[in-house]
């Protein structure tokens, strides 16, 4: 950290030095924005921890889904400074948007630090904390998190370290008694580890290194070194010939592992983000046009048959088309209610609503899996925003 303090003052960024810890390319540090997903690891008395820093700005979504991807718990960094909180809430900023594409990416418990709290324009209040967390529970109740269970607030000082790894001092913010944020993730649970079902690796990146290796994180099923694979959508027999797992070589990688595998039998070029290493015995389907439950958040215009955007699934891009709208759901229940006939094939759905939609791929066919949560949920983005999310449902060609 003294080498980042020195560096980042001889480049006149001085106050920028403890974010250098993780943003390491001369892109980063020259425009005081991540744009790759940061990696390092740290060691508490019980636990290892791998940190995923992930990208923040509008201009970098695709490398923030690659990191939530990968991620058991999400931790929300909110500023409470005046001004900065409602920039990024309420007035079209990425708060919104990172909150969810954490959900639809598969992160099931989320920490939102309330960050700043040491700011002059804050100094600790409890009001300007309550003020951000009622504003932000609605919206993250929306997204799907159950906040009884799935969701914790806390303040903290990123610049001073308070909370960050002793529990805070009631001379310093009375009103919480929680516990500090390392505090918190020493005391959770072992995320479940489950190996069972047939191997999915949905592959988030690929590089050359004496090899073909790629990178993604084990959804189902478990892989070892010599296991013979298929990489789907195009059917290729590849081996694992390496595997690491949070930088160390193993063996074997279980549910849930981040791994890096080099694989034989196939070259970088013929590798893309969203293609998927699969049991040869059971592959995961592919398909063209399906079927998916969508809830639209917000767009200027109604949505349509011939209406396209963006689907953002794990690492995968795919211009997708509305071929029809099959019917509208209730939000509250998730059902159809035939007894109004406007909801069975509406000629449109606006912001607000849920339905059952069919989509077209436009380049072709992707690895889809209904039973997979990262081969089922994507998001949709259209000129820079996220328009809507789903779940696939059906897949019919």
């Amino acid at each position: 950290m003294e080498k980042n303090e020195r560096d980042a003052k001889e480049a006149g960024r001085e106050s920028w030095y403890l974010s250098w810890a993780l943003d390491t390319n001369p892109e980063e540090r020259d425009k005081g924005k991540t744009v790759e997903v940061g990696r390092s690891c740290f060691e508490t008395s019980k636990k290892n921890f791998t940190i995923l820093d992930a990208p923040g700005h509008k201009s970098y979504v695709q490398n923030m889904v690659e990191g939530a991807s990968q991620a058991d718990i999400g931790i929300l960094v909110i500023s409470a400074r005046k001004g900065e909180f409602e920039t990024g809430f309420e007035r079209g900023g990425q708060t919104r948007e990172h909150a969810l594409l954490a959900k639809t990416t598969g992160v099931k418990q989320l920490v939102v630090v309330i960050n700043k709290m040491d700011d002059p324009t804050v100094m600790w209040s409890e009001e300007r904390y309550n003020e951000c967390r009622d504003k932000l529970t609605p919206y993250l109740k929306q997204v799907g998190y159950n906040m009884k269970t799935d969701v914790v607030f806390m303040p903290l000082s990123g610049y001073t370290g308070a909370n960050l790894k002793d529990p805070l001092e009631k001379s310093i913010c009375p009103f919480y008694d929680g516990p500090s944020l390392l505090g918190y993730l020493d005391g959770l649970p072992p995320f479940p580890r489950s190996s069972d079902g047939p191997l999915r690796v949905p592959i988030l990146g690929r590089f050359k290194e004496m090899g073909t290796v790629v990178t993604g994180k084990v959804e189902s099923g478990s892989i070892r070194r010599g296991d013979q694979m298929l990489m789907m959508p195009n059917r290729i027999p590849v081996e694992a010939i390496q595997i690491w797992s949070d930088e160390s070589e193993v063996d074997v990688a279980m549910g849930g592992d981040n791994v890096r595998v080099k694989l034989k039998g196939v070259e970088e070029d013929d590798v893309q983000a969203g293609f998927v290493l699969c049991d040869p015995v059971s592959p995961c389907t592919t398909g063209k046009i399906f079927d998916a439950q969508v809830a639209i958040l917000e767009h200027k215009n109604i949505l349509c048959a011939g209406y396209s955007a963006i689907m953002h699934m794990n690492a995968l891009q795919e211009p997708v088309t509305i071929s029809k709208i099959i019917c509208l759901l209730d939000r509250r229940t998730g059902k159809l209610d035939k007894t109004d006939k406007a909801n069975v094939l509406p000629k449109f759905i606006k912001p607000g609503q849920l339905g059952i939609i069919r989509f077209e791929c436009a380049d072709g066919v992707i690895c889809m899996d209904v039973d997979t949560s990262q081969l089922s949920k994507f998001t949709l983005r259209d000129e820079g925003k996220t328009v809507g999310f789903g779940k696939i449902v059906k897949i019919i060609q």
